[in-house]
């Protein structure tokens, strides 16, 4: 923020006119008549998270036993679980997102050779359904998926959806309390 400051000639403050809807910007007068500004610029700041501050040995300490903790929280995913689970998503958004753009053809090429008259309502339910279902297919892409890496799971993956949906919460709930 002083960098900000530091680059700025004059301050300016903000007030309302009765006229216009819009406020104007006018300068704001400087206390220091003899101020001038420096023709070097230099910017102060410190990029925050990068410096890290001095601390004494039993807070750092405690920090590093934080941290370690945390990653040991943070399960990392088997590869295996990864591929499947990006296989099934993959599957679950690519269906009905190409169902959906193949019978949106279907609808322009029956209209444009006139063989049925089709409602306009049909083509506007069709992509609704169809696109949503595919974005809901990422959801149904991970929870379907075993998390176990020795079980496969099944083709359809309803036991581990419904296993998952409930895993997925109670961890939730242990998080927020």
């Amino acid at each position: 923020m002083k960098s900000l400051c530091n680059i700025e000639l004059t301050s300016q403050y903000i007030i309302s006119s009765s006229k216009s809807s819009a406020p104007l910007l006018l300068p704001k007068p400087v206390k220091n008549p003899s101020y001038v500004p420096s023709k070097t610029w230099k910017i102060h700041a410190k990029a925050k998270g990068f410096n890290r501050p001095n601390l004494d040995k039993q807070n750092s300490m405690t920090n590093v036993e934080k941290r370690k903790k945390q990653e040991e929280a943070d399960d990392k995913i088997p590869d295996v679980v990864m591929g499947r689970m990006i296989t099934r998503i993959l599957f679950n958004v690519g269906v009905p997102l190409v169902t959906g753009l193949g019978l949106l053809q279907m609808f322009s090429v029956i209209r444009d050779n006139n063989l049925m008259q089709i409602p306009r309502w049909l083509p506007f339910l069709t992509t609704f359904i169809t696109l949503g279902a595919s974005t809901l297919g990422i959801a149904y892409g991970t929870l379907s998926t075993s998390w176990d890496a020795d079980n496969k799971g099944s083709l359809l993956g309803l036991e581990e959806a419904k296993k998952n949906w409930v895993e997925m919460w109670a961890q939730d709930d242990s998080e927020n309390s």
